[in-house]
C-alpha cells in the first residue's frame, strides 16, 4: 500500500472538485440577473478575480480539511463516514468562506443572499462528494478482494484467538487482514493457532514485532484465563501505532474506549485511539501556542522580577531543570524557577511537602502561586508540553506508581501540561499514594478531553493563582 500516493489522489480530488465548485459558482452569481450569455466570457473568465479564486479558494478548502482531520487514515475510509464527514466539512467551509470572501453583487433580499449560500453549499458538497465517493469506492473494492491488506498481529494464541482467526479467513467480503503472526499470553506447551500462523514470541515483544513486521493492526482474542494480563497487554501497545480491536466478550473490560468496526464481517470492536477529534488537536495546539507567547510578554515584568527575587535570595541557579517523562514516554527537559535549596536532592529523588525544608522562603511564596511554573510556557512552544494535561513526573516516581496503578501508562498518551485537573482538585502530591490519589482526576480529564474542558481547567486554575490557594 502507498498511503503517500493515496492521500494525494484525496488532495487532488479535493482541490478539483473544489475548483469546479468555485468556477460554477462564480458564473452563477455573474449571470443571475441577466439572460445574455454573449459576455460570459468577459465577466467570468476575463475577471482576474476568477483567476484567483480558482487558486486560492480550493488551496484554503485543503487547509480546513487538513485541520479537520480529512487525510487521516486514509485506507481506513468507509462510505457512510466519508458522506458525513464532507457534509459536516462543508456546511462549516461554505458558511465561512461565504461570509469571509467578499461578494460584490446587489442582493435585493436576505433571501436571495441565503438562496446563494445554499447554491454554493449544493454545488460544492454534490461534487466533493462525488469525487470522494468514486475514489473511496475503489479503495473500499480493493480491500474486499483481499488487493489491498493491513498487516494484522493477533495477542492470544488458543481458542478464541483460533476462531476469531477462522472467522476473518473465512469470509466472504474480506476486511483487509493480512496475518503476520501471532503472540502468546499465557505460556503453554503448544498452542492452537500455531497451526495456521507464525509463533513470533510473547506479548511483551509485541512493540518491537510491530515496527519490525510493519503491523497497522493488533487483534486481542485473549481467553477468559487471560483477561487478568489485559492491562499489561494495553500498556505493552500503549507507544504503539496501530489499530487495536478486541472480540466482543471483552467489551465490558475497556468499556468507554471502543466502536464497532463492521457489519457483515468479523465481530471486532476498536479501541478508538484518538483522544480527541483531529480538529480539536489542532485547535488545541494552536491555543497552546497563541497563550503561552502572550503569557510570555505579558508576565515578562514578574518573570524579570522572580528572577532576580531567586538569585538575590538563595545561593544557586536561578533555573531549575529536571527530566520528566511526556508524551509516548518519551524524556524531555522541565524547566522552572528554583524553589529549593541546592543541595535538595543530594540524597536521591525526593518529593516535597507541605513543610518541606529544602524549599526556600521564597520558594514557598512561588509554589503558592504558580510563579515557579512561568518558565514552562517556553517548553510549551517548543512542544514537549501543553497549557492542560496532566503533571509531569520522574521516570523513578513513575514506576512506583505503575506497581500500584498500571493505569498511570493511560497518561502517557498525551502531553503533559502545566495545568492539570489533578492540580486543580487535588494539587501538589508529597508520596506516591497521593499521587495515585491524584491519578483519578488525571484519568477523568482523559475520559472528557476537549477543549471545553481545557478552558474551564484554565480558568479554575486561574483563580487558584489569584486567591493563593496553590497546595
Amino acid at each position: 500500500m502507498n498511503k503517500h500516493l493515496q492521500t494525494f489522489k484525496y488532495i487532488l480530488n479535493d482541490y478539483i472538485a473544489a475548483s469546479i465548485a468555485w468556477a460554477l459558482f462564480f458564473m452563477y452569481r455573474k449571470n443571475a440577473y441577466s439572460t445574455d450569455y454573449s459576455s460570459l466570457r468577459e465577466i467570468t473568465i476575463d475577471d482576474s478575480n476568477f483567476i484567483t479564486g480558482m487558486i486560492v479558494i480550493p488551496l484554503l478548502w485543503l487547509v480546513f480539511y487538513f485541520v479537520m482531520g480529512n487525510y487521516k487514515s486514509v485506507y481506513r475510509k468507509t462510505r457512510v463516514k466519508e458522506f458525513s464527514i464532507t457534509f459536516i466539512s462543508s456546511i462549516i467551509g461554505v458558511a465561512v468562506l461565504f461570509f469571509t470572501v467578499v461578494i460584490d453583487d446587489y442582493v435585493n433580499s436576505t433571501t436571495e443572499l441565503i438562496s446563494y449560500a445554499a447554491i454554493l453549499f449544493v454545488l460544492h458538497f454534490g461534487i466533493t462528494v462525488l469525487f470522494r465517493m468514486v475514489l473511496t469506492t475503489i479503495m473500499v473494492s480493493k480491500i474486499h478482494k483481499g488487493i489491498i491488506g493491513f498487516n494484522t498481529l493477533i495477542i492470544g494464541g488458543n481458542g478464541k484467538a483460533t476462531a476469531i482467526y477462522t472467522d476473518i479467513i473465512d469470509q466472504e467480503v474480506s476486511s483487509g487482514n493480512k496475518f503476520i503472526g501471532f503472540v502468546n499470553v499465557n505460556s503453554a506447551p503448544e498452542f492452537k493457532l500455531a497451526n495456521h500462523l507464525s509463533h513470533l514470541g510473547h506479548y511483551l515483544d509485541a512493540p518491537s514485532i510491530i515496527e519490525e513486521q510493519k503491523i497497522e493492526e493488533v487483534i486481542i482474542a485473549i481467553d477468559p484465563s487471560e483477561h487478568v494480563r489485559i492491562k499489561s497487554i494495553m500498556s505493552t501497545l500503549r507507544n504503539t501505532n496501530v489499530v487495536i480491536k478486541v472480540i466482543p466478550d471483552m467489551y465490558d473490560i475497556v468499556l468507554g474506549m471502543v466502536k464497532m468496526t463492521a457489519i457483515f464481517q468479523a465481530p471486532l470492536i476498536q479501541i478508538f485511539p484518538e483522544i480527541m477529534p483531529h480538529w480539536q488537536v489542532v485547535l488545541k495546539r494552536l491555543m497552546d501556542i497563541v497563550f503561552s507567547l502572550l503569557a510570555i510578554i505579558i508576565l515578562s515584568p514578574l518573570f524579570i522580577f522572580t528572577a532576580l527575587m531567586v538569585y538575590f535570595s538563595s545561593k544557586g541557579p536561578v533555573f531549575y531543570s529536571q527530566q520528566r517523562i511526556g508524551i509516548n514516554g518519551k524524556a524531555f527537559k522541565m524547566l522552572k524557577f528554583r524553589t529549593m535549596y541546592t543541595n535538595a536532592e543530594d540524597a536521591g529523588p525526593q518529593l516535597s511537602s507541605d513543610n518541606d525544608p529544602r524549599i526556600t522562603p521564597f520558594g514557598k511564596i512561588m509554589r503558592m502561586i504558580r510563579l515557579d511554573e512561568i518558565p514552562q510556557f517556553f517548553t510549551v512552544v517548543k512542544g514537549d508540553m501543553s497549557l492542560v494535561g496532566y503533571r509531569p513526573e520522574r521516570q523513578f516516581f513513575i514506576d512506583q506508581i505503575v506497581e500500584k496503578a498500571p493505569q498511570y501508562n493511560m497518561l502517557l498518551k498525551i502531553k503533559p501540561g502545566i495545568t492539570s485537573w489533578g492540580q486543580v482538585k487535588y494539587g501538589y502530591a508529597s508520596n506516591v499514594d497521593e499521587m495515585v490519589e491524584r491519578l483519578k482526576y488525571d484519568i477523568l480529564y482523559i475520559e472528557n478531553m476537549s477543549i471545553s474542558v481545557d478552558i474551564k481547567i484554565m480558568f479554575y486554575t486561574m483563580l487558584i493563582v489569584i486567591t493563593g490557594r496553590g497546595k
